[in-house]
């Protein structure tokens, strides 16, 4: 036990009894208990690179095709910002640390790694919700999409997006880096994500738990009942309709949307929604793994492969690059 008189500060580093609030952190990572992980260290490693660079080419496309000068690819162009930035702010310190042997994260470093993650998971959950609002505009009400979807209201739905993820990010943050650590250091997981944080806190963290889990509810509920209602009206509005080629083209894109949706929205539901006691350590890391690092990735590829206006403006790029370089030679 120590008295005030006893307790030492310093501006970097608090230390009350035998622990030290501001000390480094250890991510166990993702390849510890794998057999093989140079293997998963290359998948995840051409993962990333397929991540970006698919993303890089999307919102490339969308700039330079007129054809894509509409407000549901500007959207997707945020989405892609969102998901390269998303990626990049955890897989390439994982892989970093598996090259250099080290497992160690500064207590700045995890601070600013969980902000940024609950910031960018935010506003990628409220953006897919308004998403699903243009999908219901261009099918449901196509001859007012013009003005219903002008510049100034996708700047309104971007803007919203990001405010609402860094308002996550502001609230959880400093909340969660404030408890004390004095337990072990290390982090059962392969980045500072806030359920492994929390229980390495030893004090009782129960009502923020409890807090966080309403706000997480709120969090996905929100967009998922916008979600819900828009494909609602949709669906009645594809039945309802007589040409068989609208009724293709409008299940083409809102499928893609609904993939994207349920692949996210379900990842996170698993990790915030279902209670502790229903999965393991593990499986967390298996979880968190899928909407961190696969969902970047197949988030450009739904949209491209299935959608006839981003394959053709692909092709349209690709030729122009093969005759310019054809006149070169």
């Amino acid at each position: 036990l120590f008295s005030s008189s006893q307790v030492y500060y310093h501006p970097q580093i608090m230390e009350w009894g035998n622990y030290s609030m501001y000390a480094d952190f250890v991510l166990l990572g993702f390849f510890s208990n794998t057999k093989f992980p140079w293997l998963f260290f290359s998948l995840i490693f051409l993962v990333f690179v397929i991540s970006v660079v698919s993303n890089v080419i999307m919102i490339i496309l969308i700039h330079i095709d007129p054809r894509l000068h509409t407000p549901m690819y500007f959207l997707l162009s945020q989405l892609s910002i969102m998901d390269i930035l998303y990626i990049s702010t955890i897989v390439p310190k994982m892989l970093v640390d598996q090259l250099m042997g080290q497992k160690t994260i500064s207590f700045a470093g995890c601070t600013a790694q969980h902000f940024l993650y609950l910031t960018l998971a935010g506003a990628e959950f409220f953006l897919l919700g308004l998403m699903s609002y243009d999908r219901y505009v261009a099918i449901c009400n196509p001859l007012r999409y013009p003005v219903l979807m002008n510049r100034k209201v996708c700047l309104l739905i971007v803007t919203a997006a990001w405010l609402g993820g860094s308002v996550d990010g502001f609230l959880l943050t400093p909340v969660t880096m404030q408890f004390p650590f004095c337990a072990s250091r290390e982090i059962n997981h392969f980045f500072c994500e806030v359920p492994a944080l929390l229980k390495l806190s030893c004090t009782d963290t129960s009502t923020y738990e409890t807090a966080m889990y309403v706000c997480c509810i709120m969090m996905l509920l929100i967009p998922f009942s916008v979600i819900s209602a828009s494909y609602t009206r949709i669906l009645i509005t594809v039945y309802r309709m007589s040409e068989a080629e609208g009724r293709r083209k409008a299940v083409t894109t809102c499928s893609s949307h609904m993939v994207v949706v349920s692949l996210f929205y379900g990842a996170a539901m698993y990790t915030y929604v279902l209670p502790h006691s229903y999965h393991t350590p593990e499986q967390d890391k298996a979880v968190s793994a899928f909407y961190t690092i696969l969902t970047p990735m197949l988030n450009p590829l739904i949209y491209s492969l299935r959608n006839k206006d981003v394959t053709g403006a692909l092709k349209k790029a690709l030729g122009q690059c093969f005759s310019r370089r054809i006149r070169v030679f």
